[in-house]
C-alpha cells in the first residue's frame, strides 16, 4: 500500500494524488505540513518538501520522480504513450509546466495566497522570465483537447494543478493574467479537465481540508 504525505493546499501533492486516482492504484494519506524539521520527515524528503511516498518499507520523494515510478510499476493505467518519443513529448511538457512556469511563478505566490508582499524588483524579474517562458511552452502545449494531445497523460496531472496558480498569481501581483495574454485558456481546460472524476475527488478533498 502506498502513503501520499503532504498537504492538499500544494500543487504537487495534488498532481501527485491525481495520477494516483488516474491510475486506480489504492494509497492512504498522510498528514504533513510544509517544510517540515521533524527528523522522520527530512529523513524521508531530506528538503522537507511535500509530497513524498511510503511504499514497500522506503520513501520517495520529489512529485515528477513519483509520477515516473508510478508509472514504472503500475503499466496498466499508463498515463504516457507507448512510444519511447510521444512519451519523451509528454514529459517535456511536464517539464515546462513544472519547472519553466510554475516554479518561477511561485516567487510571486507570498503574496497573491498568503497576505505577504513581493517586492518590484522580483516581480519584475517574474515578469521577464514569463514573458518569455509562457509563449515557449505556448509552442509546445496542444490542448488538443488535453495539454499534450488527445489523450489525458502525465502532463495533465501537473498542468491542471498548476496553471491555475500562475494565471491567479500574475493577475494578483503583475496586475495581468500572463496566460491568458498569450491566448492560454487555461480556465476552459481546468474546467474540462475537473469534469473527471479524480479531479472532482482532488477537489472535494481540497475543500474539505480547508485549502
Amino acid at each position: 500500500m502506498i502513503t501520499l504525505c503532504g498537504m492538499p493546499i500544494s500543487n504537487y501533492y495534488n498532481k501527485v494524488k491525481l495520477a494516483l486516482l488516474e491510475k486506480g492504484i489504492e494509497f492512504v494519506e498522510e498528514p504533513v505540513g510544509i517544510r517540515s524539521t521533524d527528523e522522520a520527515v527530512l529523513a524521508a524528503s531530506p528538503l522537507g518538501k511535500i509530497p513524498f511516498i511510503r511504499v514497500d518499507g522506503q520513501t520517495l520523494c520529489e512529485s515528477q520522480v513519483i509520477l515516473e515510478y508510478l508509472e514504472a510499476r503500475y503499466p496498466q493505467v499508463p498515463l504516457l504513450p507507448a512510444d519511447p518519443l510521444a512519451a519523451a513529448k509528454v514529459r517535456e511538457v511536464t517539464t515546462f509546466v513544472d519547472l519553466h512556469l510554475e516554479l518561477v511563478a511561485r516567487e510571486l505566490y507570498p503574496q497573491a495566497f498568503f497576505g505577504g508582499t513581493v517586492g518590484e524588483a522580483a516581480q519584475d524579474r517574474v515578469r521577464k522570465t514569463l514573458a518569455r517562458n509562457i509563449p515557449a511552452f505556448r509552442r509546445l502545449a496542444k490542448f488538443a483537447p488535453y495539454v499534450a494531445g488527445a489523450t489525458f497523460g502525465m502532463a495533465d496531472c501537473a498542468a491542471w494543478a498548476s496553471l491555475p496558480l500562475v494565471g491567479m498569481a500574475t493577475k494578483s501581483v503583475l496586475g495581468e493574467d500572463l496566460l491568458n495574454a498569450v491566448g492560454i485558456d487555461w480556465k476552459g481546460y481546468v474546467r474540462m479537465v475537473g469534469q473527471r472524476p479524480t479531479a472532482m475527488r482532488v477537489v472535494a478533498d481540497r475543500k474539505a481540508s480547508g485549502a
